[in-house]
């Protein structure tokens, strides 16, 4: 409904129904007709209009079933209690055309309330605009600073040139990743030992740095960081892996995802364990890494198969030694061995106090962190790879047993700390 701003303080609305089917031209005239005269010259509706000081009678009407209800409303330029008295007039009309009617006011709006509500409104959302628009300025201003200092930063290393970070030299260990850009994603958020291998062929640079340092390959979470990673595994001397989340990028994602996807990163020989990767074609030294592994297997697999041979004993204690060497029994292994199978492929570890009772299941990420805390776990069964660090920290903490899904490479074999395996189990 349109209606003239010159004319409208107060809009007065209604409720009409008829016993009847009316027309709009039958409401207008039986409210004029039957307040005429009604209210006096100075409140005659004609005379009101003539002078503009209240506007048209918008009506609507619905007919169903013979009978019709509408809605009407009279905008008007009169004060207060001039407007009431005309709205409750309009109640006084008991017949519109030949049909019996009723009219009900349901409300005398004030007008410029509502629009005091609408300029509130309207003022409120200009502001955000301005200071979300000043936001964006900010940040855009922090954002090319940042940039810059990004780009200045960022350096060529090696003689193939690789996009890097200022501490590749300095640091222990390094974050390979796959582009300038993710590079420049870490890099604003601090982190400045990382080096990208520009695709799948591997720089030379970068498989000599791997040999050098702690490294960790941090790729994409898709199909083309999936091949970039077995390119590496290949020709690199990869220590841990670390994914984007699925379908998301290195270089596009936030720092919270990046420090949890670098927080979660796994061992090389646990993660193409559990993903069943297996690489042809590696370089010396990573045969040579092969070559001990068997060697300690088919060592600590001659041990087990001597003590099957023979029957329990004490073992003589060694200097610094104050416990023997317990044995393992058959009813342990076979509870081990169930353990394992039903947390096979689940990456979680089950902590076992000396009475082989549960203590708590928890993930093997935080299997390390959780035997330094505890006192009182005697075994450990878990689905993954059994590393020398492993062993080390359980040695320390008097942990009896550890089973595993196989050994790492591990060089030195504590005596205290017996070891089982998958295969020990077939």
């Amino acid at each position: 409904m349109v209606i003239d701003p010159s004319t409208t303080k107060y809009l007065i609305k209604a409720k009409i129904k008829a016993d009847g089917i009316i027309e709009k031209s039958d409401v207008v005239g039986a409210i004029f007709g039957q307040t005429e005269g009604l209210l006096g010259d100075e409140l005659d509706l004609r005379e009101l209009q003539r002078s503009a000081r209240v506007g048209r009678i918008e009506v609507e009407l619905d007919s169903k079933n013979g009978k019709s209800d509408g809605v009407l409303t009279l905008p008007t330029s009169l004060d207060k209690v001039e407007t009431v008295i005309l709205a409750a007039a309009f109640e006084s009309i008991d017949r519109v055309g030949p049909c019996k009617a009723t009219i009900h006011v349901d409300e005398v709006e004030d007008v410029r309330v509502s629009r005091r509500k609408q300029v509130i409104e309207r003022a409120k959302k200009l502001l955000n605009d301005v200071m979300e628009k000043s936001k964006t300025d900010s940040e855009s201003i922090a954002e090319n600073v940042r940039q810059a200092v990004q780009v200045e930063e960022i350096t060529s290393y090696g003689h193939d040139h690789c996009p890097a970070g200022p501490n590749i030299n300095d640091s222990d260990a390094v974050i390979i990743v796959e582009g300038r850009r993710d590079v420049l994603n870490l890099l604003k958020y601090g982190i400045k030992n990382v080096i990208a291998v520009g695709g799948t062929n591997v720089p030379r640079t970068v498989v000599d740095l791997s040999k050098e340092k702690i490294t960790t390959v941090f790729v994409d979470g898709d199909r083309g960081g999936e091949l970039i990673l077995r390119e590496l595994l290949q020709v690199a001397d990869v220590d841990f892996i670390a994914r984007a989340p699925q379908t998301r990028e290195v270089e596009e994602i936030p720092q919270k995802l990046i420090m949890k996807s670098l927080k979660n990163k796994i061992p090389r020989e646990q993660y193409m364990d559990m993903y069943n990767i297996k690489i042809e074609g590696r370089n010396g030294d990573e045969k040579r890494q092969d070559n001990g592994e068997r060697q300690s297997q088919r060592g600590r697999k001659e041990f087990f198969q001597k003590k099957k041979e023979q029957p329990p004993r004490k073992e003589e204690e060694q200097p610094g030694e104050t416990a023997e060497e317990p044995v393992i029994t058959t009813e342990k292994q076979k509870h081990y061995e169930t353990i394992l199978t039903e947390i096979s492929g689940s990456l979680k570890a089950v902590l076992l106090d000396e009475s082989g009772k549960e203590i708590r299941t928890i993930p093997v990420r935080e299997l390390t962190d959780e035997i330094k805390k505890g006192d009182n776990v005697s075994a450990v069964v878990f689905d993954g790879i059994i590393t020398q660090r492993l062993l080390d920290i359980a040695n320390n903490k008097n942990v009896r047993e550890i089973v595993g899904i196989k050994l790492g490479n591990v060089v030195k074999m504590p005596k205290s700390v017996k070891v089982l395996t998958k295969n020990d189990f077939q």
